[in-house]
């Protein structure tokens, strides 16, 4: 089938969009490119928009056969969150109201959610399960609770099936070396870690070092890309067959601290991570572990690459065989271009509706 990939020019999005193209679907790309990257659509055609704009969203579902859709476009940075609040729920929530909107009116009644751990904010016990209770301490997770929501009352009145995928922590590179993680700025350990080792940045910043943890960082639960795209391709053919719809955890059940971060990295480049302690950051948790019996149940999903080992050595694998400064180059001259061709392709598909509900009017 024809699935829409909302945000499928960046990290995590790219990655589903190889899977379902590995399972014979057609991902089509809608992407803004502010934070995606153009040579990281390959397996079908792309969109360049924002989901800001109902006439790009219309232009998608005019002109391709969308069957589904996977729902990845949103700000996802903790820190940015909290001194930012109003974008984060403006692109995360309001967005998504535009994009369910435009399923509605297109008769598209398939998604699956990309949602996060953050949504459980400082809970009591660990693992976590799908029935701790939803307190945010940050305006990101804030903002996916809300869609969370969303997708439950669409579902009681209008008949959506939606599965929502609450991620731990995504990390590490495609398998094949095809695909890997590239921010502007980069704000995720792993690979600020692997950059601090082969001198890209000065030093590792250590956000707290007094957390009650084993070792005084914070420890989280590390998930490979892969197994995530792996999950979303499960959780589409489940609710394509019928299965019921829901929320699901995706991490390994088991936590890394900072400090265990550095050492594996330290292990597989052999350099050392320089490191520089800092305070703790706002709005950060000092653990977060997942329960995943239900992911693994219902769904059938195991995660066949998320040792610590096996994504470092991919992310480290994508540092050095891709040049960020190339890969941003190469995105610039062609965005400008592609957005061009998109808004014209928008006006158009504008115009076609307003002349076909001319007509029905007459």
């Amino acid at each position: 089938m024809h699935v829409l990939v909302t945000g499928g020019a960046g990290y995590i999005g790219s990655h589903a969009a190889k899977r379902l193209a590995q399972a014979g679907h057609v991902p089509v790309v809608l992407d803004n490119l502010v934070r995606g990257h153009l040579q990281a659509v390959r397996w079908g055609p792309l969109v360049v928009g924002d989901l800001a704009d109902p006439a790009v969203l219309d232009q998608a579902f005019h002109s391709y056969p969308i069957e589904a859709v996977l729902h990845f476009a949103a700000l996802a940075y903790v820190g940015e969150s909290m001194s930012a609040p109003a974008d984060y729920f403006r692109n995360n929530t309001t967005n998504t109201l535009n994009l369910l909107d435009a399923m509605r009116n297109h008769r598209v009644n398939v998604l699956v959610f990309s949602s996060t751990c953050a949504v459980y904010g400082n809970p009591l016990r660990q693992p976590i399960t799908e029935d701790t209770p939803a307190a945010p301490v940050n305006p990101y997770g804030e903002s996916k609770l809300m869609v969370e929501r969303m997708l439950h009352w669409h579902g009681e009145a209008y008949g959506l099936k939606w599965v929502a995928l609450r991620y731990f922590n995504a990390a590490g590179a495609d398998i094949e070396g095809e695909l890997g993680e590239l921010h502007d700025p980069e704000p995720h350990l792993i690979p600020r870690v692997i950059g601090a080792a082969h001198g890209a940045i000065p030093a590792l910043e250590v956000f707290g070092s007094d957390y009650d943890t084993p070792d005084g960082t914070a420890v989280r639960d590390y998930i490979h890309v892969t197994d995530l795209a792996e999950a979303h391709a499960l959780a589409l053919d489940h609710l394509w067959k019928g299965g019921a719809g829901g929320i699901f955890n995706l991490g390994t059940g088991r936590g890394h601290s900072v400090r265990e971060v550095v050492q594996a990295v330290e292990a597989v480049t052999g350099r050392r991570v320089p490191l520089r302690e800092s305070g703790r950051r706002p709005g950060d948790p000092p653990v977060l572990v997942a329960a995943t019996g239900r992911v693994r149940t219902v769904l059938g999903w195991q995660p066949r690459h998320s040792t610590l080992p096996t994504i470092v050595e991919t992310a480290n694998k994508w540092h050095l065989a891709n040049s960020a400064a190339s890969i941003m180059t190469l995105n610039a001259a062609s965005i400008v271009a592609l957005r061009a061709a998109s808004t014209a392709a928008a006006d158009a598909a504008s115009i076609a509706a307003e002349d076909a509900a001319s007509i029905t009017q007459r």
